[in-house]
């Protein structure tokens, strides 16, 4: 087993490795400033074979699914979290045995030891989707499964572990759902982790939840639950910034953990479903 100190050497170095056999690719790469615009305008294309809708983001990840019709999402949470390797053929026995195909995997929700660099945050997307592609859900170029990967600060795992994930299943009657990706506040302000500072990286960041959920057709009265992941104070602005948006309408869970990319301080993430279980 990996000490925390251990696999954030193992990530630098396959990070360099990488590098050296893909140069100059940004793929997978925690994105800057430069290369994502504040006020995205996202798109929303479908995943027939998953049962699902999805906005396309990077390589590794998408920025929000929603259940097409006839579909919904269902979660399922880990008592504790379950390395990668594992947690994957988990998660694969959950969903055939409720006789969806792997396909219906949507998204997941990991715990990583400790930021990354952006080189090793790079390094850990390229093993991440090698599972994905076995299963037919990622081609090489587009991944429609959303995530979010955030670093517990206390007694965080000694490697990346799965703590959620969630997948459709078929259902005449069922009621919309979705599952909005994680985002961080895009390096706005960064080291500045004042109140002033703070309350900018959270605007930004619920501002995102709510441009994702618009494009999938949802609002903060559409969701069952939101998550705030971060290790500073946020009570100076919970209630004129999160709770008078309706944010936590189904009350706010906050993981005292830091999202995954170092000089990142805050990060969210949000969903609507009726089905969710512990196992």
């Amino acid at each position: 087993m990996l000490s925390r100190r251990g696999f954030l050497k193992s990530a630098l170095g396959a990070a360099a490795g990488l590098a050296m056999a893909v140069p100059g690719s940004e793929e997978g790469a925690a994105q800057t400033p430069a290369a994502r615009p504040e006020a995205k305008r996202w798109i929303v294309s479908e995943y027939s074979p998953g049962g699902y809708r999805y906005i396309p983001a990077v390589r590794p990840f998408s920025a929000g699914v929603a259940a097409l019709p006839g579909y919904e999402i269902q979660r399922v949470r880990f008592r504790t979290p379950v390395p990668l390797a594992e947690g994957f053929a988990q998660v694969e026995r959950i969903i055939i045995d409720t006789g969806r195909p792997l396909t219906a995997f949507c998204a997941c929700e990991l715990r990583s030891p400790a930021p990354f660099t952006e080189q090793g945050f790079r390094a850990f997307n390229e093993s991440y989707v090698v599972t994905l592609g076995k299963w037919g859900i990622f081609d090489g170029r587009i991944n429609p499964v959303a995530r979010s990967n955030v670093c517990p600060e206390i007694d965080p795992p000694s490697e990346p572990s799965f703590h959620a994930f969630s997948f459709t299943i078929e259902s005449a009657d069922a009621p919309k759902s979705f599952v909005n990706a994680g985002s961080g506040e895009n390096f706005i302000r960064r080291g500045d982790t004042s109140p002033g500072g703070m309350l900018e990286k959270a605007r930004y960041v619920l501002d995102e939840m709510e441009r994702r959920m618009a494009a999938l057709g949802f609002h903060w009265a559409d969701t069952t639950a939101s998550q705030v992941y971060t290790v500073f104070d946020l009570y100076p602005f919970l209630a004129d910034e999160i709770v008078r948006r309706g944010a936590a309408r189904a009350g706010l869970t906050w993981h005292f953990c830091r999202p995954p990319v170092v000089d990142l301080d805050y990060e969210m993430d949000c969903r609507g479903v009726r089905i969710e279980r512990v196992v």
